[in-house]
């Protein structure tokens, strides 16, 4: 864990301290319980946007987010509590026996499909990312962007100013035959669903049960 904050920070121990101490303080002050229950992000799951599937080829915990059931949230507290509950329980999926065997990192898939403007939400983007910038550094193995309209474009551009360079290098917007092979090689046939081109269920994140959600403490 301790490695992840110094990688973020380019190895300088001074910034990679600093940044250890706010996300404890962050994590105590924010997530008190050391998880974060369904019963507190009921409005979230109800519209069953998220998917937890299993692990990528590389052995990463995949996590895919259906943007045609999302809609700007009214309680931007609760929103934010289910970003954390939605990484907390995605990288907890990659442990066994208490030990983590999803090579620390997730895969997010982003799917854009069929999105119209009401679905358009730069704001949940950029928390989404700040808060894995912030609190869970290290932890973004890849994130693929799929079917991208043009009227999204603008929009993340504006969103990707808030990436950092590191975070921004872990993008592939998939638009062409060759990348979308590459994408379906890296999730890996046995793990995609089958609308993307894979053998696999969607699974919704609430159907996903696990023994513990608290992995980062």
């Amino acid at each position: 864990m301790l490695r992840r904050f110094l990688i973020a920070r380019s190895m300088d121990p001074v910034k990679a301290a600093k940044m250890f101490i706010d996300w404890k303080k962050w994590r105590e002050e924010f997530v008190p319980l050391g998880y974060i229950p369904d019963s507190q992000v009921p409005d979230q799951l109800e519209s069953k946007k998220i998917f937890l599937q299993s692990l990528s080829t590389n052995g990463h915990p995949v996590m895919i987010i259906k943007t045609n059931r999302h809609f700007a949230p009214d309680d931007q507290l609760q929103f934010k509590k289910f970003v954390v509950h939605l990484l907390d329980k995605t990288i907890a999926s990659a442990f066994k026996d208490g030990r983590e065997i999803g090579n620390e990192k997730l895969v997010a898939v982003l799917d854009l499909g069929n999105i119209g403007y009401k679905n358009i939400d730069a704001r949940a983007l950029i928390t989404g990312f700040q808060f894995l910038q912030s609190y869970y550094p290290e932890r973004l193995a890849k994130l693929f962007i799929l079917s991208m309209p043009w009227f999204f474009v603008s929009v993340w551009k504006m969103v990707s100013h808030f990436l950092e360079k590191a975070t921004l290098d872990k993008v592939v917007i998939v638009s062409n035959e060759d990348e979308h092979n590459s994408f379906i090689k890296e999730i890996g046939m046995e793990t995609l669903p089958e609308e993307y081109g894979g053998r696999a269920k969607l699974v919704a994140v609430q159907d996903v049960k696990l023994d513990q959600c608290s992995v980062v403490d």
